[in-house]
């Protein structure tokens, strides 16, 4: 597996310390950015994982800011990706479960390190059940369509 990996400044750290998580796990990763605690804004840095993800560049992605929820919001907009804030390894999994996400987006105020290492660990090694749940998010494709967005 591979993947897109982003955050914005107050992600910076977390990103950098999930790495060997990443890498214990046997998954590749591609850095884009950023690569400091200077301010910076989020959507950019969602957007470049997004679109990698879209594209089949890599398989997933994982983003980091303060909540979360800004990089998740950004990251929907790319047609294709659904990206789930987790902040609990359960969440993750029903997001991997259940809405087959492709992207992670963790809170790096409200998890500690070894909760996010958690996570990502419940994220990145959970299979979409398909089955009921595959019509549901077949509809969300759906929603995607162009003449919508």
């Amino acid at each position: 597996m591979k993947i897109a990996i982003g955050a914005d400044h107050a992600g910076f750290e977390e990103k950098e310390s999930i790495k060997p998580t990443l890498d214990a796990l046997g998954i590749e990763y591609v850095d884009m950015g950023t690569t400091s605690i200077e301010s910076v804004d989020y959507p950019d840095y969602a957007r470049k994982v997004a679109e990698a993800v879209a594209s089949g560049e890599v398989d997933q992605g994982l983003l980091m800011c303060g909540s979360g929820t800004g990089m998740a919001i950004s990251a929907n907009k790319v047609k294709g990706v659904r990206a789930a804030v987790a902040w609990s390894e359960d969440i993750a999994r029903l997001a991997r479960q259940h809405n087959n996400a492709n992207v992670l987006a963790l809170p790096a105020r409200f998890a500690s390190k070894g909760e996010m290492a958690n996570i990502v660990k419940a994220f990145f090694t959970t299979d979409f059940e398909g089955g009921r749940h595959a019509p549901r998010v077949d509809k969300i494709s759906q929603i995607e369509r162009d003449d919508l967005c």
